[in-house]
Parts: structure tokens; sequence; C-alpha cells
């Protein structure tokens, strides 16, 4: 096995069984206040790795600028869509966080839908290490940056699937269980993502602008309109503010660290 495949095996690991973990001590400690602020450095992340490094490696690549351009475009478009028809799913609430729900919102949310949860994580998480496994192909310093900000990313996103599957009756051994194993197909889509990559070269440009696309529209489209609904506590546009500039900072950072470029 070489090392890029080693590291993005290690990578997709941390991204999908870590973020779960995370998610599931967050849940059953109701750390709600950390959960928001979390929320909040997750969308500078995100910004940060797609705007500051996966559009320019992808753009520096020689391939057509026209093409990537298109290819972003229909990126942002076709996530919207794929939304709409629930293939993805960015929840962030949780019963007492502030937002507004009824009591049993969750409950009301999940009905019958513990299993459609998980199979709509299975596929998003596929796809999260298919782009681990296209960054690090691309430079190992993006790799691990693009785990980073997927990573943050999927704590609070797990968080609101955690305990929606509790709501449908799970326990939390079981909720715990079947969200690892669905954390777990992202090293299945790194692995894959690395064959067919490796030898796919030509395509590589277009899928870092395509997770571009991903982390653009998951930051611009579910985390900040929900950040916008929090202000109405007294202080707490400031500490969204300063997280999110600190999520960016962290990209810029790792950047002189891992000496990507």
């Amino acid at each position: 096995m070489n090392w890029t495949l080693a590291a993005i095996i290690a990578a997709t690991l941390l991204s999908g069984a870590a973020s779960v973990l995370a998610a599931a001590w967050l849940s059953l400690s109701l750390l709600a206040g950390v959960v928001r602020r979390l929320v909040s450095l997750s969308a500078g992340l995100l910004l940060g790795a797609s705007i500051l490094h996966l559009v320019p490696e992808a753009f520096e690549s020689g391939a057509d600028i026209h093409s990537l351009s298109w290819a972003l475009l229909a990126g942002i478009i076709g996530f919207f869509a794929l939304e709409k028809f629930a293939v993805l799913r960015h929840s962030h609430h949780h019963e007492h966080d502030g937002h507004g729900h009824h009591h049993g919102h969750d409950r009301d949310e999940a009905g019958p839908a513990g299993l459609v949860v998980l199979v709509g994580d299975t596929i998003h998480n596929t796809a999260d290490g298919v782009v681990i496994a296209a960054a690090f192909l691309a430079d190992p310093a993006l790799g691990w940056i693009t785990t980073a900000a997927i990573a943050a990313h999927e704590i609070p996103q797990e968080i609101g699937d955690f305990i929606v599957l509790i709501n449908a009756g799970y326990t939390r051994r079981r909720a715990l269980v079947y969200n690892l194993l669905s954390g777990t197909a992202a090293v299945v889509g790194g692995v894959v993502g690395y064959f067919a990559l490796a030898h796919g070269q030509e395509l590589l440009p277009y899928v870092l602008v395509v997770a571009a696309a991903s982390f653009v529209y998951v930051a611009l489209a579910d985390l900040i309109p929900g950040l916008h609904r929090e202000t109405r506590r007294d202080g707490e546009w400031f500490w969204q503010f300063a997280l999110m500039l600190a999520g960016v900072a962290i990209i810029t950072l790792s950047t002189t660290l891992l000496g990507a470029h």
C-alpha cells in the first residue's frame, strides 16, 4: 500500500468515525452552545478550504478554465437540486437548540425516516471520501485541509442525525453503531476515488471544483442562514463573525504549516 492510499484511508476514517463519536458525545452532553459555535467555525473552514485551496488547485491544473467554471456552477445548482429531493441532508438542529422548533420537532421530522437518514448519510459520506481522495491526489497538504473542513462540518450534521435516530425509536447504542457504520462509507469512497482518479488524472480538477461547489453551497445555503437566526442572542453576532474568521485563519495558516500551494 503506497503512502497516498494509506493517508486517504486514515483521513476518511478521521472524518467519518471521529466526527460521529464527537457528535454522539456532544449530543448526549447537550452542549448546545458548543454546537452553535462549531457551526460558525465550520462555515469559515468550508469557505476557506473551497475558495482558497480547492478552486485555485483546480484552476492551476491546466484544465480549461471555462469548463471548470461551468462545472463549478453546475455543482452548486446540482447540490441545490439534490437537497430539494432530500438525497443530501444538512440538518444542524436539535431539541432545545434555540431555533424555535416546537417540542418534539425532531420526532416529527424523523417519522419513519430512520432508515432514510442512514441511507442519505451513507451516500453523503461516500461522496466525502471521493472528495478527500481527489484532494490527496492533487496535493497531500490539500488532502488534510479538506479532511479538516469536512470533519468540522460533519460534527454538527451528525448531531442532528443522531438525535433524529433517537427520536425515531433507536436506542442510543444502535444510533451510535449505525452512524459509525454510515461514517465508514467515507473509507469506501476514498479507496474507490483513489483508484478511479489515479487512472483518470484529467478528471481530478473537475472533482475538485465540484467539491468546492459542495462546500460553498453547504456554507451559504445551510450553515449561514441558520446563523442569522441565532443573532437574536446578545453578542452572538460577534462570536459568529469571530469564529467564521477563525475558520478562514486556520485554513490560511495551514498553507504555511503543511506547505500547500
